[in-house]
């Protein structure tokens, strides 16, 4: 009775394990699937033109997860990146990926389409600075391609 009572022990200890297991890798691809964290620090209004037009520059702090992927987007404006911290990869239209790591800077043109976007990293969450110039008065600085959500 002894060993009986043990191995229905054991057999529940590894089904909660299982189920934790998959839990938590469920958990982490959501996690990875969801919306990147993205924090306006400010906006001001420039003196600049922008294809003729008054524009406004826009600072954002952007976060990734770790294992995280953004859709593919693109930008009103050009856009000034520095990585702040950690490792980002990055794609824009069919250029090969590249990866930036703390202290680097990267560039994106008015309206290219930023095709990749994603944290390398399974541990560490990297955080990018984004400066966008772009028309003032524009809600989305960011827009996804179409047939994202």
């Amino acid at each position: 009775m002894k060993i009986f009572v043990i191995k229905h022990r054991m057999l529940f200890a590894l089904a909660v394990g299982v189920a934790i297991g998959v839990g938590g890798t469920s958990l982490a691809q959501n996690k990875a699937r969801g919306e990147v964290k993205s924090t306006q620090l400010s906006q001001r209004e420039i003196i600049e033109k922008l294809d003729g037009k008054d524009a406004s520059a826009t600072v954002r702090e952007v976060t990734f997860e770790p294992g995280q992927k953004d859709v593919s987007h693109r930008h009103n404006g050009p856009v000034f990146g520095y990585v702040l911290e950690g490792e980002y990869e990055h794609a824009l239209n069919d250029e090969p990926v590249k990866t930036y790591k703390a202290g680097e800077t990267f560039y994106e043109p008015s309206g290219s389409l930023h095709r990749v976007a994603h944290n390398p990293s399974d541990k560490t969450k990297p955080r990018l600075l984004a400066v966008i110039l772009h028309a003032r008065g524009d809600k989305n600085v960011t827009v996804p391609e179409k047939g994202n959500k």
